[in-house]
């Protein structure tokens, strides 16, 4: 027979993925399946235990017609037991192409902006054994090197929040007896059976595979032992950055070859990818054989003197040779000038994360003097109508590969302001919007404390 997880067993699983503060406020992700409602339902006991309190966060992504009624399932059982449930959804149009991946990205867009806009520093993922040797399948099957193969951490480190996989050792079998023992229903997702999935297929064919002789615990062991090397090898990766990068407070990065590719490939190939997350604003790193070949680019261009290259493109980043330093090995990392923010006006106040990149404060105005007032990348126009207007900002020493990224404030006159550039129109008009606030804050910090393996 199966056992269910105990409360000593769960107080000893939130345990390794703590420390948490004093009375702490858990947010726990629940979709209805039987994993999520099994952790909240563990999760419930545990805070309650601990004096806290604890937030359910079910996303609508409004995929399927049943949708919206099943999250109203949910926050039905979870009001019977006393548990504040909070309902996110997913608006506007949807994509035709890779609708997983996207989904699963406004997913954790939603879930973190509520964790964010209410102080909960702790969200509950439900992920368990079976789900961490598909993605170890997966990973496998398309070449990743030992990140990918690390799986899912337990713990992930984001800039104003954690992500914790407290169930990661935990047999799905015994999250359902779990739920039986507590006369918990639960929903069954139709898209689990859509072969359509990559996912899918592998979880379909894990009987198989165990037939052969795998087991879903050796393969989630192997996950853990590559995570426990990838922890070792991104505080080498952290070590090489604080010597080679420097980056700037508008976003981008300069980069030392000299000292970058004095390290062994896998530390210097790690380095690289953390860069290109953090300056690009992406949650993933490059594919690793893209990531090689930008690599091996920059190391011969660093060989040769930057003598025939002019660059490349990846993760959202530019990466080229700096021309005030040719010869000395430097180079610009930098967002790409494409798939960057659609202009938007600034008829209220608003706080948003911009391009994933920038936290952004602004005084917004209703007045019809100012309906034209748009927040938009500076771009090339941008920064020619600014030094038409402003002709000492031809003095500004920043790369203009990374300063036609930045956000402006711009209207029919012209720019009205950029304060990573600290220029702001003079003679402006009271109540004309403008930054509050606006800081560089990407997903993906450079520290790159954001992997880390339950203790």
């Amino acid at each position: 027979m199966t056992e269910p997880l105990s409360d000593l067993e769960m107080s000893n699983l939130m345990a390794s993925v703590g420390p948490f503060e004093d009375s702490p406020h858990i947010a726990v992700a629940v979709s209805g399946g039987a994993d999520s409602m099994a952790l909240t339902i563990l999760a419930a006991k545990w805070v309650h235990d601990n004096g806290g309190t604890l937030s359910a966060l079910s996303v609508d992504h409004g995929l399927r017609p049943d949708s919206e009624t099943e999250t109203r399932q949910v926050a039905n059982w979870l009001g019977r037991r006393g548990i504040n449930h909070h309902c996110l959804s997913w608006t506007g149009a949807k994509p035709h192409t890779a609708l997983q991946a996207r989904a699963r990205a406004a997913r954790y867009d939603l879930l973190n902006d509520w964790c964010r806009r209410n102080r909960v520093l702790h969200l509950l993922l439900a992920h368990h054994q079976e789900d961490q040797a598909e993605t170890f399948l997966l990973r496998l099957g398309s070449g990743s090197g030992m990140d990918g193969l690390a799986a899912m951490a337990a713990i992930v480190e984001k800039p104003a929040m954690r992500l914790l996989r407290p169930l990661l050792g935990i047999p799905k079998a015994r999250l359902r007896a779990t739920l039986k023992v507590a006369s918990q229903p639960w929903l069954e997702d139709p898209s689990n059976e859509n072969t359509a999935f990559e996912r899918i297929r592998i979880r379909k064919s894990l009987p198989d595979l165990m037939a052969a002789g795998m087991t879903v615990q050796g393969l989630t062991e192997t996950a853990s032992r590559m995570a426990r090397a990838r922890v070792a090898l991104e505080a080498g990766a952290s070590h090489l950055l604080a010597g080679s990068c420097s980056l700037h407070p508008a976003g981008y990065a300069c980069v030392r070859g000299k000292v970058l590719f004095s390290a062994a490939d896998e530390i210097s190939l790690r380095a690289l990818s953390r860069m290109l997350m953090c300056v690009g604003g992406g949650q993933y790193g490059p594919r690793l054989r893209k990531l090689e070949h930008l690599h091996e680019k920059m190391k011969a261009a660093f060989r040769d003197g930057h003598v025939g290259w002019k660059g490349a493109t990846l993760s959202g980043c530019r990466v080229m040779p700096l021309k005030e330093a040719v010869g000395a090995g430097e180079f610009l990392v930098c967002r790409e000038g494409r798939a960057l923010p659609d202009a938007q006006q600034v008829i209220r106040p608003l706080e948003m994360d911009w391009d994933n990149r920038f936290r952004l404060r602004l005084r917004g105005s209703k007045s019809p003097l100012f309906q034209d007032t748009m927040l938009q990348p500076l771009g090339r126009d941008g920064w020619g109508s600014l030094v038409s207007q402003a002709p000492e900002m031809r003095s500004v020493t920043m790369p203009v590969p990374a300063r036609v990224t930045l956000p402006a404030l711009v209207d029919g006159q012209g720019v009205v302001a950029v304060p990573h550039l600290n220029y702001q129109r003079e003679g402006l008009s009271e109540g004309t919007p403008g930054f509050s606030k606006a800081v560089f804050y990407p997903r993906q910090t450079l520290s790159g404390t954001g992997f880390l393996v339950a203790h």
